[in-house]
């Protein structure tokens, strides 16, 4: 099935964001979908000719008689391994914006400890103050790829929450776990969610994790979101001091700043959200999802940059040395202790405990296609989605598992047989396969 989103579909027909044609999937992800595209316009130059025999025979059929002919299943392979280590990067010279927390750290640490330079690439990593800015610059391509939490490409690739759909992609995610909900000491006593009727609540992006997953646990407790809290976006930075002004209750944010509230002395960890869904996702490393067609040896270098800072990370022996790498002023600007305790997960709580849990954080590179089921069923749990689509079509086109698992597997990383799996979900099993009905099943949604 050729992509969703992109205007260059190897049909040569723009598609709306909600439909899709029918060129095959062949196993190879973005780049062999480029040589099938190359193949149909090699053959039918002339786009009235192409849609009209298109028209008429569909993209397989077509695909087919010319793989006959034409060796595209050795053009796929030859192209894939254009993207090996001894290729040159088309554009080798890049701008990764990123926020400041310590999902980002892949992106950030492969800039001090040099994962971006082995693999041929000089990289600005640029701190940016917001989601939204963020975003900007993503579609202005003032950036070339960009930090993103893994519910923004899907958004802007369906055109919510933006003029017109932007296609980007979710070529790896950044990291797991790694997120809290902590409230001002004030609340102390006030454990309980149901409690909390009348709360602030400041989240980083309405197209965020945070959102969601705050939306869910409100929800569980009998609390509608929309209506017995308020829910605001506050950039992570600014989330500290906003508590301390007393403007919010409480935040459900990345770290380092849950930790830094407690350092500051300011607020507690009520709970980190690895309690409600362990391996959840959060932030991602998201490129235009044109990237590995037009460039494919740069996206194959940064996919490798990217996938062994994120393996490394992911060690517990290296924790300690990674948060060295990433506190300075250029890149978090915390206390080294505050990225450490999140890093290593020994950390205080705030209520007079030092907790334990290893993986408080995680970092796995594989964009489960069932992550982007669940993000888009409470995309259209709370209305941010208004329209019904084909929830594995846009996780196919907009969570590049084929893509990310070649390079896995090149490093000789464990690579799961399928991007699909159930996950427990506040103690719910949630099915990919069933996604229509799981929705359905909430009593609370708009």
């Amino acid at each position: 099935m050729a992509k969703l989103f992109d205007p260059t579909c190897a049909c040569g027909v723009p598609h709306a964001a909600n439909l899709a044609c029918d060129t095959p999937m062949d196993g190879t992800g973005a780049i062999g979908q480029a040589v099938d595209e190359a193949a149909l316009r090699a053959v039918f130059p002339h786009a009235p000719t192409r849609r009209a025999m298109l028209s008429a025979f569909g993209a397989g059929t077509l695909l087919a008689a010319i793989g006959d002919i034409l060796p595209l299943g050795d053009m796929r392979e030859a192209m894939a391994q254009t993207g090996s280590s001894s290729a040159a990067p088309e554009k080798p010279n890049l701008k990764i914006g990123f926020i400041p927390i310590t999902c980002a750290t892949p992106i950030i640490m492969a800039d001090p400890m040099g994962f971006y330079r082995k693999h041929g690439l000089t990289v600005e990593v640029i701190r940016t103050a917001g989601w939204a800015v963020i975003r900007d610059r993503a579609i202005a391509r003032e950036y070339d790829a960009a930090h993103m939490l893994s519910p923004m490409p899907v958004a802007m690739s369906l055109g919510v929450g933006v003029a017109a759909p932007q296609p980007w992609a979710v070529a790896a995610i950044e990291n797991i776990n790694g997120q809290a909900i902590t409230l001002a000491n004030k609340h102390r006593e006030k454990r309980d969610p149901k409690d909390w009727r009348g709360f602030r609540f400041g989240v980083p992006f309405d197209f965020s994790m945070h959102n969601y997953l705050l939306r869910a646990y409100l929800a569980e407790a009998g609390l509608d979101p929309d209506r017995d809290v308020q829910i605001r976006a506050v950039p992570p930075p600014e989330m500290v001091a906003n508590l301390r002004a007393d403007n919010i209750d409480g935040f459900l944010g990345p770290d380092p700043f849950n930790q830094r509230a407690v350092f500051d002395g300011i607020g507690f960890i009520h709970v980190l959200t690895k309690d409600f869904w362990e391996g959840h996702p959060c932030c991602a490393f998201a490129v235009p999802a044109a990237m590995p067609r037009e460039q494919p040896n740069t996206f194959a270098a940064l996919m490798r940059a990217i996938v062994e800072a994120t393996a490394y990370a992911d060690k517990a022996e290296n924790r300690v040395e990674v948060s060295k790498a990433i506190a300075g002023p250029n890149y978090l600007n915390q206390p080294e202790t505050v990225v450490q305790q999140v890093l290593t997960g020994t950390f205080a709580n705030g209520l007079g405990q030092v907790q334990r849990v290893p993986n408080r954080i995680g970092f796995d590179p594989f964009p489960w296609h069932s992550m982007a089921i669940w993000i888009l069923t409470q995309m259209r749990r709370w209305n941010h989605l208004q329209r019904d689509v084909d929830y594995a079509a846009v996780a196919n086109q907009t969570f590049l598992a084929l893509d990310a698992g070649r390079t896995m597997r090149d490093m000789g990383l464990a690579v799961p047989a399928s991007p699909m799996r159930k996950e427990t979900i506040f103690g719910r099993e949630f099915d990919p396969a069933d996604a229509a009905a799981y929705l359905s099943s909430f009593a609370i949604k708009r």
